[in-house]
């Protein structure tokens, strides 16, 4: 499902928006820096979904742009029929962060969805949005123009919260293969949380709104279904009319009254907070498949936009900065075998031929995968939530307090060299200090578990019940 948080810059200490949230599938996920990529006139993109989707469908070619933007992002490996790799968003060089959030439609419109449904499906649009858009506006306008020239591939609904240094806009795409969508800008003093995405009322009698956007069709198809007559006098609330009915679930109201309580006091929203927001045991566990923190710069050298992320759901494991300009991600935060789907039938050895080669590079393979390492740590807490947890966190977050505080001194540096033209130089400074601290982190993540499973074997023993254990969650 996801979980999506957005607060506007005049609720944050630094006067920064900032966009944050995690994953939430159980396959395989790496960190992955995508390049600026240019295509020869005439080129294709695959999008849609696989007959053995949840709702069906078939693959299809859209036109590819003359050039994609850098990208920082997250990448997974498995959803019902939907080819992977594939992606819930991240960050892109024109300060544009894209995360995708399940928001359901009604029963009667998943009903209607074609069994042979074309088009881009929600980690298509992820994806396409990071690649192309250069504000969130903008990123709202490339989705509605992909759903209205080639439709859109659904598995009964979703949702995209996009974002940029001055907006963000929730936008909703609906099932049932009609071209229905609807978006909501949120500002500078919103406070928003999605799982699942949600839009509540629409003034549809302002067409002209500057804060909602929508398909042509979406009030007259609802009119023609029954679904809302304007004669009742009740206003066009998209969640009653076209979503599940409930508007925002209680993990969400719980979230955003805290973050509103914690904007109005003096010191406002601190980053520390927003770490905090993902981090949180009421909303986070095994199902977060990473974490992620978005500061949302305006002009800023591409080279040192930023996110902070943890490889898995935070609890578990440091959020560590990762800049624009690196050159690689550190090998172990790559791809590996572990929970990639299709690799219990696949070998890192070509005796059986290439057919059931291992996707995963053997020299990768032959590394620690992060993702196991903090898994493992994860587990070890869960079996003993109370006792464990809070020393956890407290490592964490003296971690990324240094983190924090060495963070304009790294960016400073990496300026000077660029202004200094020196490019080459900063993107190796940058990557040498991020490759550090991914790693360390790393260290850390083994040196905590191997000490907790020791006390842990000593104070009660490994379990073997079946039933896992967890912190209680809201949602």
């Amino acid at each position: 499902m996801s979980y999506g948080l957005y607060i506007g810059k005049n609720l944050t200490a630094d006067g920064l928006a900032y966009l944050a949230g995690y994953g939430d599938e159980p396959s395989s996920h790496w960190l992955e820096i995508v390049p600026r990529q240019q295509y020869e006139a005439g080129a294709t993109i695959t999008v849609g979904v696989t007959p053995q989707a949840d709702l069906p469908g078939v693959l299809s070619e859209i036109p590819q742009v003359a050039e994609t933007a850098r990208n920082i992002r997250v990448s997974y490996s498995y959803y019902l029929g939907v080819p992977a790799p594939l992606t819930n968003g991240g960050l892109n060089e024109h300060g544009v962060a894209v995360r995708d959030i399940w928001s359901t439609s009604r029963d009667e419109l998943i009903a209607l969805t074609p069994k042979d449904q074309t088009g881009p499906n929600y980690s298509d649009l992820a994806r396409i949005v990071l690649e192309r858009a250069r504000s969130a506006r903008e990123g709202v306008a490339i989705i509605g123009d992909l759903i209205a020239r080639h439709g859109y591939a659904d598995y009964g609904g979703n949702s995209h919260l996009i974002a940029d240094a001055e907006e963000a806009w929730v936008v909703i795409q609906c099932s049932g293969g009609k071209g229905l969508w609807a978006a909501e800008r949120l500002g500078s003093d919103s406070i928003r949380a999605s799982r699942p995405g949600y839009i509540g009322v629409i003034p549809i009698d302002r067409p002209d709104h500057p804060d909602f956007l929508y398909a042509p069709n979406l009030v007259s198809f609802a009119m023609a279904q029954g679904w809302f007559d304007p004669a009742a006098g009740r206003p066009f609330d998209l969640n009653k009319v076209y979503g599940d009915g409930k508007g925002p679930w209680a993990g969400a109201q719980w979230i955003e009254a805290e973050m509103a309580r914690r904007a109005a006091r003096p010191q406002k929203i601190g980053i520390d907070d927003i770490f905090w927001a993902v981090r949180t045991e009421k909303l986070t566990g095994d199902t977060a498949g990473y974490g992620q923190v978005v500061p949302l710069y305006g002009a800023r050298t591409p080279t040192l936009r930023m996110l902070w992320h943890t490889q898995v759901g935070a609890i578990a494991a440091p959020f560590v900065p990762v800049f624009m300009g690196i050159e690689h991600v550190p090998e172990e935060y790559r791809q590996h075998r572990y929970l990639t789907a299709g690799e219990s039938a696949r070998f890192v050895d070509l005796r059986h031929g290439a057919e059931v080669l291992s996707v995963v590079p053997q020299g990768i393979e032959s590394t620690r995968s992060a993702s196991a390492v903090f898994k493992r740590l994860l587990y070890l807490v869960a079996e003993h939530d109370d006792l464990y947890r809070p020393e956890v966190t407290a490592v964490w977050e003296a971690t990324e307090r240094k983190l924090v505080a060495d963070y304009p001194g790294i960016v400073e540096t990496a300026q000077t060299l660029i202004d200094a033209g020196k490019p080459d130089l900063a993107a190796s400074f940058l990557t040498y200090y991020c490759r550090t601290e991914l790693l360390a982190a790393l260290e850390l993540g083994e040196t905590l578990a191997r000490s907790i499973e020791a006390r842990t074997r000593a104070l009660f023993g490994i379990s073997t019940d079946l039933t896992p254990k967890s912190a209680k969650q809201i949602w």
